[in-house]
């Protein structure tokens, strides 16, 4: 198994994707070009780089990409608030991604973290 997978950080992450998967197939057809992209591509990314932070053989470089799936996350927070200020998700389905965005959040911070030590 690779080792990415055997993150917590990158699990949640893995059902963080599935949910924005989820939730972008309410969205308009106006959003195909213009904000469902930007979500997928933000989102995506935070568990690419957990992935490809697994694979860095120093800690700099690792908390370099632990860094960038944080940034990204804030990202996809971003586009949350959006979609719900747009009246594309409800405020139950902001509310639970939201909650397991900040879970993320919480674990990536540790992974950073102990990437410094």
């Amino acid at each position: 198994m690779e080792k990415f997978r055997q993150l917590i950080a990158w699990q949640k992450t893995h059902k963080l994707v599935l949910m924005v998967y989820e939730l972008i197939k309410k969205f308009p057809r106006e959003e195909k070009f213009i904000l469902i992209p930007q979500i997928i591509r933000a989102v995506i990314s935070i568990a690419a780089n957990l992935a490809e932070g697994t694979k860095r053989r120093s800690l700099a470089d690792q908390k370099h990409f632990f860094n960038m799936s944080e940034t990204s996350l804030e990202e996809v927070k971003y586009y949350l608030i959006l979609a719900q200020d747009l009246g594309y998700i409800s405020n139950t389905e902001f509310e639970n991604a939201l909650a397991l965005s900040r879970e993320v959040g919480r674990l990536i911070h540790g992974l950073i973290n102990r990437s410094v030590q």
